[in-house]
C-alpha cells in the first residue's frame, strides 16, 4: 500500500507539500516521516509555528483509503494484507469487489468469510469463463454421473448462463461467489 501524505496547512495556503510512503513501515519511522512532511510544509509557508495536521491526497492500495483515515491504522492494515497468502488476498479482493467493507473484513478476519474462487487465467484459448466453470462442474460430477452416451448433449452455454446468476467475475477469467 502506498499513500501520499500532505501537510494540510501548507495545502490550505496554496502549497502542495507531501511525500509518497509505502506501508507497512516501522511505527517510529512513520511518525518521523509525518514530521518530515509537516516540517517541509512549514518551510514552504515560511511559518514560525508548528504545523499539526496531514491528510492523504492519493493512494495505491487493495483497499479504499479516505483522505482523513488514521495513517497508523492504515499501517496496521497494510501489515495484515502483506501477511495474507495469495489465496487470502484473492478472497479479500473478491469480497471487496462484491461490496463488503474492506476494513470490516480485516477486523473480522478473512477466515470468517466463505468464498469460492475459480481461477481460469491460465486458459487463454476459451472465451467464456462461465462455460469453463460449467465444464469443470460437470467433470467434477456436480450434476451426478453423466452417461457417456449423453455427454455430447450437455448444453454448457445454458449451464453457464445459470451460473452467472450465482457467480460474478472478479477479473478476466477469475470468477467466484460468497457462499
Amino acid at each position: 500500500m502506498k499513500i501520499y501524505i500532505t501537510d494540510l496547512e501548507a495545502y490550505n495556503n496554496g502549497h502542495l507539500v507531501g511525500e509518497w510512503y509505502e506501508l507497512p513501515m516501522n511505527e517510529d519511522l512513520l511518525a518521523e516521516s509525518i514530521e518530515d512532511v509537516l516540517n517541509a510544509g512549514r518551510k514552504a509557508c515560511n511559518s514560525t509555528h508548528y504545523h499539526e495536521e496531514v491528510f492523504i491526497t492519493d493512494y495505491e492500495a487493495e483497499i479504499s483509503v479516505e483522505e482523513y483515515d488514521d495513517i497508523y491504522k492504515l499501517n496496521e492494515i497494510a501489515e495484515i494484507l502483506e501477511n495474507y497468502s495469495e489465496d487470502d488476498l484473492q478472497k479479500f479482493k473478491f469480497l471487496s469487489h462484491e461490496g463488503y467493507n474492506e476494513k470490516e473484513i480485516i477486523k473480522t478476519g478473512i477466515d470468517n468469510y466463505e468464498v469460492e474462487i475459480y481461477d481460469f487465467s491460465d486458459n487463454t484459448s476459451f472465451t467464456d469463463t462461465f462455460e469453463l466453470l460449467a465444464i469443470q462442474f460437470v467433470d467434477d460430477g456436480l450434476y451426478g454421473e453423466i452417461p457417456k452416451s449423453l455427454e455430447f448433449y450437455i448444453d454448457y452455454e445454458r449451464i453457464a448462463r445459470d451460473l452467472r446468476m450465482d457467480y460474478s467475475e472478479l477479473e478476466s477469467n477469475i470468477i467466484g461467489r460468497v457462499a
